[in-house]
């Protein structure tokens, strides 16, 4: 198995229920813009999507748990869509 680093995602598109994922590496920043590359693609079924979705939403939630991360407003609003009462 191969694995390929990213710094994020471009695009977001989707087509006959195929989420499609334009995938980007940074190559450089020069004056705050950054120099973004396309490194390729990833296609997956919507179950497949929202399956991705709960495993990451778990993964993330360990990691505050653990003290790896710490959640901040803008975060819990993203995560939920509710502002968070801290």
């Amino acid at each position: 198995m191969e694995t390929f680093y990213v710094d994020g995602i471009a695009n977001i598109t989707m087509i006959d229920g195929v989420i499609r994922f334009d995938l980007v590496n940074i190559t450089r920043f020069e004056k705050e813009k950054a120099d973004i590359r396309p490194a390729g693609s990833l296609a997956m079924s919507l179950p497949a999507l929202l399956r991705t979705y709960e495993q990451l939403t778990q993964a993330v939630n360990k990691m505050v748990e653990d003290g790896i991360l710490k959640r901040n407003e803008a975060q819990q609003i993203v995560t939920d869509g509710t502002k968070s009462a801290n």
